[in-house]
């Protein structure tokens, strides 16, 4: 009698247990974030902090339909293989509801494809190639930055303006700076179409021989220069064109060195005067950007990056599209995004149904050595939504779904 009331009381317990298990997976709607945090820290440690004060929020105001948002998060090693990977862990063992994130183009069209071969849904927060909503484009893929087609639609007038005619090109040689070379070549051709093309330079991601690419390009006496290197290779590239005086009587146009993440370990080598796309957190006098700078330095006693306003608003978009779909079902989550706004610390946003982009703007400006540290100056929002291409154009860039 005793071995049978221990074994109804372990099997009562156990039961007990299930239910309460259970119980609370039902009260959890489950994030699935994979990202490459250990090869870009710059960028993807406050884009992390971001994603904390969005779930935050979230949670605070009750959840989604009445449920928790969870966070959980995987390493991709920037390598597309080992975020295909994480990404099936996440759905088979974590249970996600939803797959979010990826920072480096070629992880992100695996991902992409993936969640195609799936048929499970994934917002791209980083990734700039247009090939995931373009020519790899599909119904389960989504994304929020503005990609290189948008951010050189911004340029291109300004470099216009510049009246300079032989231009240079330096971008790392993978798909991100291979999209971001061929859009500002088409885009600049067509408004300037005496333009030319006197040098590439294009090193391999995180290998960027400084010395040879900066003689190459000084070299072909360009006029101007188009730059899309980022991280330790854009401050390498930094130092040695300004002791090479590669820079000196020379235009530049560069993505992204704006944003804070980039700039800021420039220092006393900041550039003076480059047209760019950023993030001058420090000037935004919005109503959205003040409520989210105040909240963020609330929480983290820190300033925010780009990154911060994109791990923040992924996770405000997912949580307005598990609200308008009324639940976690990939189907009626698709639909729920197409048409979706959200708000964003930029203002409202519009996910389109023709193309699965946001609207998400950014900021261009100029450069400005302000004492030995980096800061855009003479910046303007630019709307994302009045640089993408017409629903004629995606109609021949993208498959139907």
């Amino acid at each position: 009698m005793k071995m049978l009331r221990t074994m109804l009381h372990t099997a009562s317990f156990a039961a007990t247990l299930a239910f309460l298990t259970s119980a609370q997976a039902q009260g959890v709607m489950k994030i699935g974030e994979v990202n490459s945090y250990k090869a870009q820290p710059a960028f993807l440690e406050p884009y992390k902090k971001g994603m904390e004060l969005a779930i935050d929020e979230v949670n605070a105001a009750g959840g989604v339909n009445g449920k928790q948002l969870e966070l959980i998060t995987r390493d991709d090693n920037a390598n597309p293989g080992d975020a295909v990977r994480v990404a099936e862990e996440l759905i088979s063992r974590e249970k996600v509801d939803v797959l979010m994130g990826t920072f480096l183009s070629n992880t992100g069209l695996a991902v992409a494809d993936f969640a195609k071969q799936k048929k499970f849904f994934f917002l791209a927060g980083e990734p700039l190639t247009d090939k995931i909503i373009w020519g790899s484009g599909n119904k389960y893929t989504y994304r929020l930055r503005p990609g290189t087609y948008m951010q050189a639609a911004m340029l291109v007038p300004e470099a216009v303006k510049l009246k300079k005619k032989r231009w240079a090109l330096v971008y790392p040689n993978y798909e991100y700076g291979q999209s971001a070379v061929a859009a500002f070549k088409q885009l600049l051709k067509a408004a300037q179409p005496d333009v030319e093309f006197v040098v590439e330079q294009a090193p391999p991601l995180g290998k960027l021989d400084a010395g040879s690419v900066v003689q190459a390009l000084a070299d072909a006496k360009p006029d101007a220069i188009f730059n899309v290197l980022f991280g330790a290779d854009l401050s390498k590239f930094v130092r040695e064109g300004n002791t090479r005086g590669l820079f000196q009587g020379r235009e530049v146009v560069s993505v992204l060195t704006g944003e804070p993440e980039y700039m800021d370990p420039l220092k006393e080598e900041a550039p003076n005067g480059w047209v760019v796309t950023g993030y001058p957190w420090y000037g935004i006098a919005t109503p959205e950007h003040k409520a989210f700078l105040a909240a963020y330095q609330a929480k983290f006693k820190d300033y925010p990056r780009l990154g911060s306003v994109v791990g923040y608003t992924a996770v405000k978009s997912i949580a307005a599209g598990l609200k308008k779909a009324g639940s976690s079902d990939t189907e009626k989550l698709v639909a729920a995004f197409k048409g979706l706004q959200v708000d964003s610390p930029f203002g409202k946003i519009t996910y389109r149904a023709q193309d699965n982009q946001s609207t998400m703007g950014a900021y261009v400006g100029k450069t400005k050595n302000d004492g030995g540290k980096g800061v855009m100056v003479n910046y303007s929002y630019f709307d994302g939504a009045k640089y993408l291409p017409s629903d004629a154009e995606v109609a021949k860039l993208r498959a139907p779904d």
